[in-house]
């Protein structure tokens, strides 16, 4: 499933078209995915235990996932973790792509209003632009009128999550969220994360592997935020994620935890 909408929509009447026209039911914990958005690879064993450790945290809490939603970089990894569930599994796992529609090709394919299209994912090699990943579950895409043009989904996908963490859910249900501590380093005191420490609404938790400059902002706004959001790093991956893994490790003031390394 998938909608268009305008960059500034409010996060309220989109929680109310992923629960009320989506049928969703709010999730245990949101899992965000962020990192680099060029493609690039990760050592085999990297990214099996990426792939599985994801895989586990969303199923075993009844998570949501949001990525990009385009077939690059990261959100390509995620796909590839995702398709190789499917291919074992009946248990489906949400996962959202919230995308700006200015970089979304075959943009013909997804023009209709209540109808169902089908979407060629097939990428042109010659085009600025990029398709979507179809293991995702539901695609949000944000359009503030450019073409070619990341932006469009940050502000959006940021307010999405802050309104998704006020949600109240059952607080007696709340999920242990648990990472392979070979591969996973935290800015929250291990990689075995218990919302319940974080608050009664629910639990957001950001994922970073590889990613440029901009990922390192998004890092610093989670943990600037109130309460700070829990931010794990895969150590190993690359840029952004090698750095902030270097610095917290070799930092004198030691943040919130230690770092875990793969091997």
């Amino acid at each position: 499933m998938y909608v268009r909408v305008s960059f500034d929509t409010k996060p309220d009447l989109l929680l109310h078209l992923m629960t009320k026209e989506w049928q969703l039911e709010l999730p245990k914990l949101l899992i965000s995915v962020h990192g680099g958005l060029q493609n690039f690879e990760l050592q085999p064993k990297l990214k099996q235990v990426f792939g599985k450790g994801l895989i586990k945290a969303a199923m075993t809490t009844g998570a949501w996932i949001f990525t990009g939603g385009v077939n690059t970089g990261v959100i390509r990894h995620v796909g590839d973790a995702l398709k190789d569930h499917a291919s074992k599994s009946r248990g489906k796992i949400c996962t959202i792509g919230i995308a700006p529609w200015g970089i979304v090709e075959n943009q013909e394919d997804l023009i209709g209003r209540d109808v169902v299209r089908p979407y060629q994912t097939m990428s042109n090699p010659m085009s600025k632009l990029t398709v979507l990943n179809s293991m995702h579950s539901h695609f949000i895409l944000a359009d503030n009128g450019t073409t070619g043009k990341y932006g469009a989904e940050v502000k959006l996908r940021r307010q999405l999550e802050k309104h998704i963490s006020l949600q109240k859910i059952n607080t007696r249900c709340l999920p242990f969220f648990s990472l392979d501590s070979r591969l996973f380093y935290s800015f929250w005191g291990s990689c075995q994360l218990d919302p319940i420490g974080i608050g009664q609404g629910v639990p957001v938790v950001a994922l970073i592997v590889e990613g440029g400059p901009n990922v390192i902002s998004i890092v610093l706004e989670y943990l600037r935020d109130t309460p700070p959001v829990p931010v794990v790093v895969c150590d190993g991956s690359g840029r952004a994620s090698d750095i902030l893994a270097f610095g917290h490790k070799y930092s004198e003031e030691g943040g919130y935890c230690g770092c875990y390394k793969a091997y």
